[in-house]
């Protein structure tokens, strides 16, 4: 026999609400920048920056402000969750995060050029003087090295990405001034890349090399044993061999760790970075990019760390008269700075 199903006609349809749990009013800094990593008037900026990018012309009473888009993007790169979770989270479908995501990301690597910027002769002597008050190395406009993002295992040219550690990812090549500001990124290179390599084909060494030429009261970079040692980065001595030498490489450790703690500041600040990007390669640069920039920004916005303090002026030393090579360098430095 067959079964008998009740029918009932179909209801009134209900109607769609858009839970729109981004509204910021009512909400303190500290609690926003706990899930935003930023507060009221960062957020505020933020929209601003990229409003023309982000404003769509439609009478959708559905369509996201740009606040909304804004913070959907920033709850995603701070907490690194899932876009789905990110959007059950807010009270929006994944499909709509995964776009408004991309949408912001696109509009703040558009303005990359913007907050992360190479410094120019006034700000090069104010970081000079920043790092030199570190641990007295002298003439450092920037610290430079890579560090690995994870990322899901991609469908194209999948073991290119599977760096020493195993795992895949995105090796990322940074510079930074002496309050931790990204003053250089590159986020295009997979994870298999030696960080030499990366700098060696870089727009940032030519620069050095053509446009500063080479000359150590330009500026210097500081980078880690796995560089060479040129005129303009200089590097660690291998096997120190006398105190001045052993001077120098503590000097030269305590000012470049602070490319180190900018990293671990970027990666705790948008935890995206610290987990997994689970987007393909192409995407994951861009996001890495966008949370560079943001980074800038939320040093830009900051209140200041600690009143401020009387700086220390570098001595004043004979020009460098000898020759244009890294050990060169580096040797001078030791002999009038660390001797």
């Amino acid at each position: 026999m067959a079964a008998n199903f009740l029918i009932h006609p179909p209801g009134p349809r209900k109607q769609r609400v858009f839970r729109l749990h981004t509204n910021i009013d009512g909400w303190s800094d500290e609690e926003l920048r706990r899930r935003y990593r930023f507060g009221q008037h960062g957020i505020n900026f933020i929209g601003d920056v990229i409003r023309n990018d982000l404003e769509r012309a439609t009478k959708r009473n559905s369509a996201l402000s740009v606040q909304n888009q804004v913070m959907i993007t920033l709850r995603y790169l701070a907490s690194g969750s899932f876009l789905q979770v990110v959007g059950d989270t807010l009270g929006f479908d994944k499909s709509t995060v995964s776009r408004t995501v991309k949408r912001v990301t696109e509009a703040l690597v558009a303005r990359a050029d913007t907050f992360i910027k190479w410094p120019d002769a006034t700000a090069k002597s104010t970081i000079k003087t920043g790092f030199y008050r570190m641990a007295g190395f002298p003439n450092v406009i920037g610290c430079i090295d890579g560090t690995h993002v994870r990322i899901q295992a991609p469908s194209h040219d999948e073991n290119s990405f599977v760096n020493r550690k195993g795992f895949h990812s995105i090796n990322v090549q940074a510079v930074c001034d002496h309050e931790g500001k990204l003053t250089n990124i590159n986020a295009s290179w997979p994870g298999s890349v030696h960080d030499s390599h990366i700098f060696r084909t870089s727009q940032i060494r030519t620069y050095l090399e053509e446009e500063e030429n080479g000359l150590f009261e330009n500026g210097v970079l500081l980078g880690d044993s796995g560089y060479a040692c040129r005129p303009f980065l200089l590097t660690p001595y291998a096997n120190p061999q006398n105190e001045p030498e052993e001077k120098y490489n503590q000097a030269h450790a305590r000012t470049r760790s602070e490319i180190e703690r900018t990293f671990g500041r970027l990666k705790r600040r948008f935890h995206v970075l610290h987990s997994e990007i689970r987007m393909k390669p192409d995407r994951a640069c861009r996001i890495i990019i966008a949370c560079a920039v943001l980074h800038n920004i939320a040093i830009n916005l900051g209140e200041p760390e600690d009143e401020d303090e009387v700086e220390e002026d570098q001595p004043q030393m004979p020009a460098f008269q000898g020759p244009q090579d890294g050990r060169g360098v580096r040797d001078y430095v030791k002999q009038h700075y660390f001797s």
